[in-house]
């Protein structure tokens, strides 16, 4: 069996009362994308800085590829890439200088770094700017010259903090198509976001909320995970129905979705059958309703809200 990029048993932080991460335990195959999503504050960026041995965990443990990440985090520095949400490079020193720069520091030959400069700004796009100073770069290029950085050592791991907070649409999708690069070299990829149309884009999905993981699998099976339908609704007017809905007995949430409502409930067909006999709101009209599938957004919503009624345990 092939031994995993990353592996975490019930690893966890605390700061005094507080638990950043509690009991977080995952295994994540080599060449994977694996999209760690939660809120601001659930605990992403906390797991990062554990498993790049620079947090020391309350307990539990971590491993990347075999090494006990705090233990040997001598060893396994060597073996990822960092790419933090903020700009972290030197804006003073060009595109070229920065990648030599954090060659030098990761300990690349120096007859090697020539040549893996030339492919890495090939790579991101970045060729044009060789001789531009990093702090005059846009945002986006900014973060494909971080990206650059962190692949100057050929690590066979990248972690990336919500790399793309922020950007453009344009600079989002070449991000995303640069990992898919990436992953395609057999790189094990794991990111952080809170963007669920980003998610869907991962090989597998790890949500947490409050240090805890709540569950994780590929995207398509956490989107089968829903065992009630998603029952949409179009009212008028939207806004008055979307507050009257939310404290109907047998809905758990309502949410505006492109002018419609969308209603998380136990049993949505019996909702629609009792309006048709009756509508219980005559201050609004209810123009019509359809089916629709569960994307990671209504995954996320449910898994984060304890939504049970509505959800079958998912595991990858």
């Amino acid at each position: 069996m092939t031994e995993p990029a990353i592996f975490l048993d019930r690893l966890s932080k605390s700061y005094g009362d507080i638990h950043a991460v509690e009991n977080l335990s995952l295994a994540i195959a080599p060449g994977t994308i694996f999209g760690f999503l939660g809120a601001n504050g659930a605990g992403k960026t906390t797991t990062i800085r554990m498993l790049c041995g620079l947090v020391r965990p309350t307990s539990g443990m971590a491993k990347i590829t075999g090494a006990d990440v705090w233990r040997q985090r001598h060893i396994v520095r060597s073996k990822f890439g960092y790419v933090a949400q903020r700009f972290s490079l030197y804006r003073d020193l060009t595109v070229e200088e920065n990648i030599r720069f954090f060659g030098g520091a990761c300990r690349v030959p120096r007859g090697e770094l020539p040549a893996r400069t030339d492919r890495l700004l090939e790579l991101t796009d970045l060729k044009a700017k060789r001789d531009v100073a990093a702090g005059s770069l846009s945002g986006g290029m900014r973060q494909l010259l971080a990206l650059a950085c962190a692949l100057v050592h050929e690590p066979p791991l990248l972690f990336l903090d919500e790399p793309t907070s922020g950007l453009d649409p344009v600079h989002r999708q070449q991000m995303w198509n640069l990992l898919y690069d990436l992953s395609h070299r057999g790189i094990t990829i794991f990111v952080t976001t809170h963007y669920m149309d980003e998610a869907e884009r991962c090989t597998e999905v790890g949500f947490i909320e409050k240090g805890r993981l709540l569950a994780k699998a590929p995207p398509r099976a956490l989107k089968a995970s829903f065992q009630a339908k998603l029952l949409e609704i179009e009212v008028e007017p939207v806004m008055e129905a979307l507050v009257r809905l939310r404290g109907v007995p047998g809905i758990l949430g309502v949410s505006l979705r492109s002018g419609s409502l969308r209603l998380y409930a136990a049993d949505p067909e019996k909702l629609v059958t009792e309006w048709k006999k009756q509508w219980p709101f005559p201050e609004l009209r209810w123009v019509g309703h359809r089916w629709a599938e569960p994307d990671m957004e209504d995954v996320f919503t449910a898994y984060s809200q304890g939504y049970d009624a509505v959800l079958k345990l998912a595991q990858s």
